[in-house]
């Protein structure tokens, strides 16, 4: 197909046609999200479950691909289906309009091949790795902050983002708000999520499990730190 002769070489043709058959949960649609979810349906991945019960915000446009003028006030989830209908109608987009709770969790999960965290609360991204880990499902970790950002690939059992995290410290969002966060550090944290996404699910290279990458844009430093 036309449509994907661009990812040939980089994928064979046969795993460029696998990519149609699984389903990929997507958990915030904002500045992460939004570019994680821009990817995977460009690449070709089949289905795309997007949560956020947040709606867009003007502070949102100088950095969140699915926000613009239009947008303002609509759902972050619905505006994500919306937009995939018009790049890859190919993709099935299922937008779940609320936030992700203890309550709520399991069953918005269930049946996924891999889970992207693009969330901006560490005691919510401890309670993602929780479900995922009950679900026996795999999530790719991703968080950023001003020129910086991390990610990350969990499998149930390696409980990686409690290495990283407790429930004591700062949430991700208030770090956000005190560096800021610009159009290019989510475009390239949301990349590499994805890209480990698409190794996770093709069985292809190496993926970032028990380590880290750190991304230092100011520094043009990029680090991997093994987490045992």
């Amino acid at each position: 197909m036309e449509r994907y002769s661009r990812n040939m070489k980089t994928l064979s043709k046969e795993e460029n046609n696998r990519l149609k058959e699984f389903k990929v949960c997507v958990v915030g649609c904002g500045g992460l999200g939004g570019y994680v979810i821009e990817m995977l349906g460009r690449i070709g991945v089949g289905s795309i479950t997007a949560v956020d019960g947040d709606v867009f915000e003007e502070s949102n446009l100088n950095r969140q691909i699915l926000s613009s003028s239009e947008s303002l006030g609509l759902s972050k989830a619905l505006v994500a289906k919306l937009r995939m209908e018009k790049v890859n109608p190919l993709i099935k987009v299922e937008p779940v309009q609320a936030m992700l709770t203890e309550e709520n969790s399991l069953d918005i999960l269930k049946n996924h091949h891999v889970v992207v965290d693009a969330l901006d609360s560490i005691p919510t991204r401890l309670m993602l790795q929780d479900s995922c880990k009950k679900l026996d499902i795999p999530m790719i970790h991703g968080a950023i902050a001003g020129w910086y950002g991390q990610v990350t690939t969990i499998f149930p059992g390696d409980d990686t983002l409690n290495k990283i995290y407790n429930k004591d410290k700062n949430e991700a969002k208030g770090i956000e708000k005190e560096m800021g966060n610009p159009s290019f550090t989510p475009a390239l944290t949301a990349s590499i999520e994805v890209s480990e996404a698409i190794k996770l699910l093709l069985g292809r290279g190496e993926l970032l499990r028990k380590k880290i990458l750190f991304i230092d844009l100011l520094s043009s430093e990029y680090d991997i730190v093994p987490i045992g």
